[in-house]
């Protein structure tokens, strides 16, 4: 059925001409859009700060590569989360402490795609000889989210399309030199609105005969 389709898809090729990355979808329905692409390249320029959240030894900006999309579109979220100096989290993995996770609710009109942290950094304790993956610092965490691709789901958005929220929780445990707080929450999200596709066929003299 697919056979002859064209797939979008880009290639980041560097001052010398050279294919430095290639991004590429498997489904010709799902595409990652420019800026969430060059949020992938390029963090620090790639996304729009949407919210500043104040919490418990830390400050939140929630990010992301659009503020629109249309069915199957990728896009990028990302948290970044900035800890006093000395403070630290846990990374995921970390055994007998509470490691930080970005939780996002399903939604049926949106897949969620893995979370992704960045490395973590190995922190020794001395009084109990003990070492931890943690982070510190400013660092970011980033999903991605693709909009539905079903017929239902076109069907549904109307003529000027729907918002959809993107909510969840970032669930954490800030330690500092001396001792570590109590595990805490704090809630997230993220506003997209949602145009249906553009269905208008090509002119007839440039269509594929």
């Amino acid at each position: 059925m697919q056979k002859g389709f064209a797939r979008p898809g880009y290639f980041f090729i560097d001052a010398s001409g050279i294919i430095r990355e290639k991004f590429f979808e498997a489904k010709y329905r799902e595409r990652l859009t420019g800026n969430s692409i060059i949020s992938k390249l390029f963090p620090e320029l790639g996304q729009e700060v949407t919210e500043t959240v104040e919490a418990a030894h830390l400050q939140l900006a929630l990010e992301q590569s659009d503020r629109a999309g249309v069915p199957g579109t990728r896009i990028t979220l990302v948290a970044e989360v900035r800890l006093p100096p000395d403070v630290h989290v846990y990374a995921p993995g970390t055994q007998g402490y509470k490691p930080i996770h970005l939780a996002l609710d399903a939604m049926r009109e949106m897949e969620l795609k893995p979370a992704i942290y960045p490395v973590a950094k190995i922190l020794y304790l001395p009084v109990i000889k003990e070492k931890v993956p943690v982070f510190d610092g400013t660092f970011r965490i980033s999903q991605d989210v693709k909009v539905s691709s079903s017929s239902e789901f076109w069907g549904s958005l109307g003529k000027d399309g729907k918002n959809f929220t993107i909510a969840g929780k970032l669930e954490y445990q800030a330690c500092d030199k001396s001792i570590c707080y109590l595990p805490a929450s704090v809630p997230v999200k993220w506003e997209l609105h949602v145009f249906p596709l553009d269905r208008t066929r090509a002119p007839v003299d440039i269509r594929h005969k």
